[in-house]
């Protein structure tokens, strides 16, 4: 019974993710790491068809006391399995189920803890993350096409002096970071959990030593403060998080609700090729990296002395040097604006694109 409970567990969790999943031993072991018999049970019946409940749904599919019902509700929200926000359409709270990642990874490594079960969570999802990269690998061509079916993931918002000047109504959404921190009232800051994760595997960053510099909004701020995943800050003090990363070469992602970026932001995280999840799953041929952006870097023939600055900055290596001047690949640029911010000479600037999709396929990984 407890290996069919665990099985139906990762499957009700790897359905509730925003990308494939393969249910295997590792996703299990994982689970077990995280939840308890009693929450697994829980969100097997109650998640097994749809991932996103009110309180009077979620009643209609198990038969529980109100106090044992939000007993357990709390104590999934906060293991950082299950979210709890109030529906900015009908104003009812919801509980949504996490998947492993994005989802679980990031609120089960929020706080910063390190633990005897933070490094195994950190272990298990490297491990996780091997086997998954194993599988791409395998079966590339079939895995690379069905990607293509779904959305990208984050929103690159470039690095705000670069920006040129242009008619302020056309911005939608926001591209300054600046006027994304003005919009929201409620901002908490974390610790980066993809950094942590990095940490707690003896495998620290190797662009900067900032660990709490990712920033939630509006009901995911509040969630995040109530459930003690995070701390509030104010619109000054986010602001310096986001110049301070950007000095640092590092990438803004914003993350839309529902991954829709005419809805509104609930995250900016600064991100670095190193340890971020989402470069990660690109980096060890996992997924393509595949995200909405706004710009491409441009450079200045005349003005490039060939440093290689940018070469090494650049986050997804979409810059070269030919003939000691600096040429970008248009098609792998995220248009974030490191090498813009970081170029001695200033001879790269931003040129606005309009929105676009940018996919890069995971590479190929040979193996000896």
């Amino acid at each position: 019974m407890s290996e069919q409970l665990w099985y139906k567990a990762a499957r009700t969790v790897a359905k509730a993710g925003q990308m494939p999943m393969p249910i295997n031993e590792t996703l299990i072991q994982l689970l077990q790491i995280i939840m308890t018999e009693e929450q697994a049970e829980f969100i097997t019946k109650v998640y097994n068809r749809k991932a996103s409940l009110n309180i009077e749904q979620i009643k209609e599919r198990i038969d529980l006391d109100d106090n044992s019902l939000y007993k357990i509700l709390n104590s999934l929200m906060d293991d950082g399995i299950v979210v709890g926000t109030i529906s900015r359409r009908t104003g009812i709270k919801v509980y949504r189920l996490l998947g492993p990642f994005p989802g679980m990874f990031e609120y089960t490594l929020m706080r910063g803890e390190t633990g005897e079960k933070q490094k195994k969570l950190a272990r298990t999802f490297d491990n996780l993350f091997k086997g998954m990269s194993e599988a791409t690998q395998k079966n590339y061509e079939s895995v690379v096409k069905g990607f293509k079916n779904f959305p990208p993931v984050n929103r690159i918002v470039p690095v705000e002096e670069k920006i040129e000047e242009f008619p302020e109504e056309k911005i939608l959404p926001y591209e300054e970071v600046s006027k994304i921190i003005d919009k929201y009232d409620d901002i908490a800051y974390t610790h980066c959990y993809c950094r942590h994760e990095k940490d707690l595997l003896d495998d620290p960053c190797k662009i900067t030593q900032e660990r709490t510099n990712c920033l939630l909004f509006g009901k995911s701020a509040q969630f995040v403060i109530e459930h003690n995943f995070g701390k509030p800050i104010s619109k000054n003090e986010a602001k310096k998080i986001l110049k301070l990363s950007e000095d640092e070469g590092l990438v803004h992602k914003a993350f839309h609700v529902h991954l829709k970026p005419e809805l509104e932001e609930e995250a900016i995280c600064n991100c670095c090729k190193c340890c971020c999840g989402i470069f990660q799953m690109y980096y060890r041929g996992i997924s393509p990296y595949h995200c909405y952006t706004s710009y491409l870097a441009k450079v200045n023939d005349s003005e490039c002395v060939g440093c290689g600055t940018c070469v090494e900055k650049c986050p997804m290596e979409a810059i070269d040097l030919k003939d000691t001047i600096a040429v970008v690949n248009e098609n792998k640029c995220i248009g974030c604006g490191v090498c813009t911010h970081h170029c001695p000479e200033s001879a790269i600037n931003l040129k606005r694109t309009g929105n676009r999709e940018v996919y890069v396929p995971p590479p190929k990984i040979t193996t000896n």
